[in-house]
């Protein structure tokens, strides 16, 4: 059975895939946001001790006020003031809903998903990138003590842990299991540490200097086995006993889907998607970027502070154009 036409079917239940609701409920368009997880799920899959960078008035959405006793909001109080959002505002969200294929004809778009199929004239993806893992590509990462999320430092407990990366995540990663007990090695494909949390940096240089956490630099492991790991660094290959690998090496949007809509990709291997940063509208007509999606695999240029205003630009075009 295809539902009624929507004015607009948002694909992602994330931060800007629910501004983008608010929006189109104030511009008085039809709408649905479809997530093929729970409410705000990538946030919901971060660390459970996860601090953000960002001051909590900056991860407002829809005017409503986010209230946080702490400088920084961190993950528990995000998923409360979202929900709160979307019950505030009533919005019409199905949870735990994939979409599976979508197809094009004069007047709308047709998509189909876990649990039923739509029509829509208009198309938002704002599905994040959170979901895929970039994998290291070396033999043993199939191994299921390699994991690519982290949540609960305890787990690691007397483990000899091995972390992967340079940034936020891996100095979080570092720092919490070490802290729980972890013999921790960080491996680093850079000279030095990246780009990490002013509060935190110094606290993983000191823990580094000091011999706490052990680190290879200029490293990257060439094999994962069961109880070892093979770390090719500027002196050499150097075998460690280990028991999980934490890989922390970012993630990346779902470009299948962009392409199965027809979004056009970069030929290079950043892979942006096109869209005019006026509109936030693909090279399909009626299909809109928004949020941390229209960076492509650079996945830093975009945040929920600074994409906010793509759900205002979207259905300010769609609303003027119905």
């Amino acid at each position: 059975m295809i539902e009624p036409t929507l004015d607009v079917l948002i694909v992602g239940g994330g931060p800007i895939g629910l501004a983008c609701g608010i929006e189109a409920q104030k511009a008085g368009l039809s709408y649905l946001v479809v997530e093929k997880g729970c409410l705000v799920n990538s946030l919901f899959n971060y660390p459970l001790n996860m601090t953000f960078f960002s001051t909590a008035d900056r991860l407002e959405i829809g005017g409503h006020p986010f209230p946080s006793i702490h400088a920084k909001p961190n993950r528990a109080e995000a998923l409360e003031y979202y929900r709160r959002v979307a019950d505030a505002k009533a919005l019409s969200i199905n949870l735990f809903e994939e979409v599976e294929s979508v197809s094009e004809s004069e007047q709308f778009y047709t998509i189909t998903t876990s649990k039923a199929t739509y029509r829509a004239r208009h198309i938002v993806l704002a599905t994040g990138f959170y979901d895929i893992p970039n994998m290291l590509g070396v033999p043993g990462e199939e191994l299921p003590k390699v994991k690519h999320y982290y949540y609960d430092p305890h787990f690691y407990y007397k483990q000899k842990v091995v972390v992967i990366g340079a940034n936020n995540s891996a100095a979080d990663v570092a720092l919490e299991t070490w802290r729980k007990g972890a013999d921790v090695t960080m491996v680093v494909r850079e000279p030095q540490l990246g780009n990490i949390k002013y509060w935190t940096k110094p606290d993983l240089e000191n823990r580094i200097s000091e011999g706490s956490i052990k680190a290879y630099f200029s490293a990257h492991l060439s094999e994962i086995r069961e109880l070892e790991v093979d770390i090719q660094s500027p002196a050499g290959k150097v075998t460690i006993a280990n028991d999980f690998v934490m890989a922390m090496t970012g993630y990346k949007p779902n470009f299948n889907l962009l392409q199965k809509v027809g979004v056009t990709l970069s030929a290079d291997n950043r892979m942006h998607p096109t869209f005019n940063p006026d509109t936030m509208e693909t090279n399909k007509t009626g299909v809109y970027l928004a949020g941390v999606v229209c960076g492509g695999m650079d996945t830093h240029s975009w945040f929920i502070e600074n994409s906010r205003e793509h759900a205002v630009k979207i259905m300010h075009h769609i609303s003027t154009n119905v």
